[in-house]
């Protein structure tokens, strides 16, 4: 993580919390049936992508996060998870863990259920916020971009360092309202 990260401890306060944890390569399907195994709840996002073959165009699904996996647990069983079969590390600064917001995941996860073209996106420092005004991605809150002739909304992982994509019309978002010392601006 980086000096300037905005990344903010949160105070554990006994309950269940969503952790990111890193992965060995390519293990993010073993990890995950290693951890359910043991009855805590993860999130592996994928989404479809187009990979050509020597005589073909497939579609198929890969990790959304290559090398990460989402998983709620209490402090309490941080050991268990760190000794589960291809789980590498938990995300954190430090030795400290740090705490996945609930409304990162909850993004990730409706912007997945749009079936909407998604794709990974190199992370973004907070900068130019907006919320999406209408259409089933209502009052998700993000960055936009101009990509060639397109409009997408990123929605950041902080823990991560990741970003994610999707395509949204231009007259479907707003600027975000100055919240919590952070400025809306927007692209034009």
């Amino acid at each position: 993580m980086s000096s300037g990260s905005s990344v903010q401890m949160s105070s554990w306060n006994g309950t269940s919390g969503w952790f990111a944890l890193t992965v060995q390569p390519n293990h993010e399907q073993h990890a995950r049936l290693a951890l359910r195994n043991q009855g805590f709840e993860t999130y592996l996002p994928v989404y479809k992508t187009r990979r050509r073959w020597s005589d073909r165009i497939r579609e198929a699904e890969a990790v959304l996060f290559p090398g990460y996996l989402f998983c709620r647990f209490e402090m309490t069983d941080k050991l268990r998870v760190l000794r589960s079969a291809g789980v590498a590390s938990i995300v954190g600064i430090g030795k400290q863990p740090v705490q996945v917001d609930e409304e990162e995941i909850s993004a990730i996860r409706g912007l997945i259920s749009t079936g909407g073209s998604i794709a990974p996106w190199p992370y973004l420092r907070i900068g130019q916020n907006v919320v999406i005004e209408h259409g089933p991605l209502a009052q998700l809150r993000g960055v936009i971009l101009r990509v060639k002739d397109t409009w997408r909304v990123v929605v950041s992982v902080e823990a991560l360092g990741c970003s994610v994509s999707v395509e949204v019309d231009s007259c479907m978002v707003a600027p975000q309202a100055q919240q919590h010392g952070i400025v809306a601006t927007s692209l034009h």
